[in-house]
């Protein structure tokens, strides 16, 4: 989105919980960290530099700000996995399919088929950036061929690679997964608006 920082706009409910997770829950606590971090680094370079402190202290351990500085990173990544594992089980919970499209990764390009529908492989190639320009479609974005899914339906995407490894990547869907030469990794997304 021009002008924006933020992730771009999901269309899946699974992605809306991922921006939600990265915005709502990392964000704060990240920025909270930076915040103490910097706080402390300047506690410790004024209080204790050579002019404001010129007889050093001879103790070396505080039992309770050691336990502090242990217990409280552990508490916070017992927190950060409770949606964490919430939103990595969402994930891996795929329902019951309503249509199947296998992609295959191949340099430069992808191939799709629709098994269920007996659709056989088509090429998809990124568009020419004269010829996305013409259609007023991001160049490096539009592709000749695009993988067409039907909206509110839950689709299952068998992704596989033919002789590299690729990503399978579809941002605004939440979904990324890599393309293995003689493998074949599952995924699934339900876009709820075009």
């Amino acid at each position: 989105t021009p002008g924006a920082i933020d992730l771009q706009r999901g269309v899946t409910p699974l992605r809306e919980d991922a921006i939600f997770f990265h915005n709502a829950i990392l964000l704060p606590i990240i920025t909270l960290i930076c915040l103490l971090v910097l706080g402390l680094l300047i506690w410790v370079v004024v209080r204790y530099n050579k002019r404001a402190n010129p007889i050093p202290a001879k103790f070396s351990h505080n039992t309770t700000i050691e336990v502090i500085w242990t217990l409280l990173p552990v508490l916070i990544l017992v927190f950060i996995a409770i949606f964490s594992f919430k939103l990595l089980f969402a994930y891996h919970d795929m329902p019951k399919p309503d249509l199947t499209v296998k992609a295959t990764g191949y340099q430069w390009y992808w191939g799709y088929e629709y098994p269920d529908q007996n659709v056989s492989e088509f090429v998809s190639n990124m568009l020419p950036e004269d010829e996305a320009k013409a259609k007023n479609l991001p160049y490096r974005l539009a592709a000749t061929e695009p993988m067409v899914v039907p909206v509110n339906k839950t689709v299952r995407v068998l992704v596989t690679g033919a002789d590299v490894i690729h990503a399978f990547g579809i941002p605004s869907f939440g979904v990324l997964i890599d393309a293995i030469p003689g493998r074949v990794n599952e995924t699934w997304f339900k876009a709820d608006r075009v």
